[in-house]
C-alpha cells in the first residue's frame, strides 16, 4: 500500500511536466530548452540532496566501475524519455500528452518478458480499463487537432511510454542492493548530462538563449517532476522490484497525471473546463487504477492487513 500512495503522490509532481511543459510553449519557448535546462538543473539539485545524505561517494564508484552501462540506460530512461515529452508538447495541449501517456501502464507490463518474467495478465486488463477511461477524455477533443498534430504530438510520447520504464528497471536491477532511489536517480542524471549538453548547443545554434522566463519555468520542472516526482516513483518501484504485479500496479498510479494536468491546465493556463464525458472519463481511470491495485495484491496480504485499517 505504501507503493502505490507514494506512485500517486509522484504523478501530481510528474503532473507538472505536461502544465509548465505546455505553458512554456505557448509562451514561445523551445522544446530543446524546456528538455535539456529541466537535466541541467535538476544535476546540482540531486548532488545537493545526495551530499546531504553523505551519500555520494557510492554514486562517482558505480559510474567509474560501469559508465557504458550508465550511458547507455540513461540515455534510454531519461533522454528517450523527457525529450520526446517535451517535443510533443509544441504540438497538443498537456491534457493530450499527459492522456497519451499513461500508454506505459500498459508498456511497462509488456517490458515484463524482457525480464525473464511472465506478463501480469490481471494487472494487464485493468490497465486497460484505465486507458478506456484516458480515451473518453479525449474524444471531444479529437476532432480539434490536425493529423500531423495528433501524429507529432503522440508519436514522441509512445517512444518515451516505452523508454521511461525500461531505462527505471535495467537500472534497477543493475544497481539493486548497491545504491538506493536517491543515488540511482542521481547517476542516471548525471550520466545523461553529455547529450542534454549536446542538445544545449543545438539550441543555441536554432533559438538562442532560452528567456529567462521558459529558464524560470524549467528550474520549477526541475524540482517538481525531476527530484521529487522521480525519487518518489523509484522509492515506490524499489519496494516492489522483485514483484512484477506489484510494480505493474505502481505504474498504474500515473494515470492520476492526467486527472492533475487537466486541473492544473484549468487553473493555471485557463483552459476549457472538462465536459461530462471528461469526467466520466476520469472516473473510470481512478476505478481502474484502485482495481488495478486491488488483483496485483496477493489475497493473503490483504488478508493479512485487514486488522490494521
Amino acid at each position: 500500500m505504501r507503493a502505490l500512495v507514494l506512485g500517486l503522490l509522484a504523478s501530481f509532481f510528474f503532473a507538472f511536466t505536461f502544465v509548465l511543459n505546455r505553458a512554456m510553449d505557448i509562451g514561445g519557448g523551445s522544446w530543446v530548452w524546456s528538455a535539456s535546462l529541466r537535466y541541467l538543473f535538476m544535476a546540482p539539485m540531486m548532488i545537493l540532496l545526495v551530499a546531504m545524505r553523505s551519500q555520494l561517494a557510492p554514486v562517482w564508484q558505480a559510474l567509474r566501475a560501469r559508465p557504458l552501462l550508465w550511458l547507455g540506460w540513461s540515455f534510454v530512461g531519461f533522454v528517450l524519455f523527457y525529450a520526446p515529452i517535451s517535443f510533443a508538447a509544441a504540438f497538443g495541449p498537456g491534457w493530450l500528452v499527459a492522456g497519451t501517456w499513461q500508454i506505459t501502464i500498459v508498456c511497462g507490463s509488456l517490458l515484463v518478458p524482457l525480464f525473464g518474467q511472465r506478463i501480469p495478465m490481471k494487472g494487464l486488463l485493468m490497465s486497460l480499463i484505465i486507458l478506456l477511461g484516458v480515451a473518453l477524455m479525449q474524444v471531444e477533443h479529437a476532432g480539434e487537432i490536425s493529423g500531423r498534430d495528433v501524429v507529432l504530438g503522440i508519436v514522441p510520447v509512445v517512444i518515451a511510454a516505452f523508454a521511461y520504464p525500461l531505462g527505471n528497471r535495467k537500472m534497477m536491477g543493475a544497481v539493486a542492493g548497491q545504491l538506493d532511489a536517491y543515488q540511482r536517480v542521481l547517476g542516471m542524471t548525471v550520466a545523461s548530462l553529455p547529450f542534454w549538453l549536446l542538445l544545449s548547443v543545438y539550441g543555441i545554434w536554432t533559438d538562442g538563449l532560452p528567456s529567462l522566463a521558459q529558464t524560470g519555468q524549467s528550474a520549477i520542472v526541475a524540482f517538481t517532476s525531476g527530484v521529487l516526482a522521480t525519487v518518489i516513483f523509484f522509492t515506490a518501484t524499489d519496494l516492489v522490484r522483485s514483484d512484477p504485479a506489484k510494480l505493474a500496479a505502481v505504474e498504474a498510479t500515473q494515470a492520476g497525471e492526467v486527472v492533475f494536468a487537466v486541473v492544473g491546465e484549468v487553473l493555471l493556463l485557463s483552459a476549457v473546463m472538462p465536459s461530462l464525458l471528461s469526467w466520466i472519463g476520469m472516473v473510470i481511470v481512478m476505478a481502474g487504477m484502485v482495481l488495478h491495485s486491488y488483483v496485483s495484491i496477493p489475497k493473503r496480504s490483504i488478508a493479512e492487513k485487514a486488522p490494521a485499517l
